[in-house]
């Protein structure tokens, strides 16, 4: 089931997927939002959150971030994003990950 909350443009992704290729690579997999990504960001802390800043209108919280999916997300420079619409792949876009000290303190 996919839930998303919108607050002033965060929205929280209640279904997402994060999956590891042989090679190492990242691939998050959100729903479809509205309007294309401009200059997006992963910023990570290597916790349960993360945060997707898709542009000035748009960014997406990813919550419970599972254990096993951390230490690789730390370890990368970039993810691939697929925003998926039912069963279709609407887009799909390279973003450069920010690993800083504290995502909640980054978000106050």
């Amino acid at each position: 089931m996919k839930k998303e909350i919108d607050n002033g443009g965060v929205s929280t992704e209640g279904a997402y997927d994060i999956l590891q290729n042989a090679a190492g690579e990242i691939l998050v997999i959100i729903s479809q939002r509205r309007g294309g990504p401009e200059n997006p960001r992963f910023v990570y802390d290597g916790g349960d959150t993360a945060l997707l800043y898709r542009s000035r209108e748009s960014s997406v919280f990813l919550g419970g971030i599972n254990e096993k999916a951390r230490a690789p997300l730390k370890a990368v420079d970039e993810v691939l994003v697929a925003e998926i619409d039912g069963d279709e792949v609407a887009r799909e876009y390279t973003v450069p990950v920010r690993i800083v000290r504290n995502l909640k303190a980054v978000l106050s």
